[in-house]
């Protein structure tokens, strides 16, 4: 009778184990790495890229009076001969770009 006990505690402590996990890591935000390559991958799909940076660190920022914790980044591209650069912000939790500026 202990071990059907001993098992079925181990098995409940895993389960809940595995559950509280779950809900820490949905939360965490996302390495600079993985921000930037969501976001090449979405520039991409405009048309090729020729460059692309990110800053390490995360930054506030506020987008309809909602405030976020970002990475700020950019791409470059070349388009007829030109380059041109934008600069985006994305959301290091979601990985949503939230905004993007073409830089002068």
């Amino acid at each position: 009778m202990k071990l059907k006990r001993s098992l079925l505690a181990l098995g409940i402590g895993t389960v809940v184990g595995v559950v509280a996990w779950k809900q820490i890591s949905d939360k965490q935000q996302l390495s600079p790495e993985k921000a930037l390559k969501l976001a090449k991958e979405s520039f991409k799909r405009q048309g090729p890229i020729s460059g692309s940076w990110i800053h390490m660190k995360t930054e506030e920022f506020s987008s309809d009076d909602l405030p976020y914790t970002v990475y700020r980044g950019g791409v470059s591209r070349s388009l007829d001969g030109q380059t041109k650069q934008y600069e985006f912000y994305m959301d290091a939790v979601t990985g949503t770009i939230l905004d993007v500026s073409v830089v002068a």
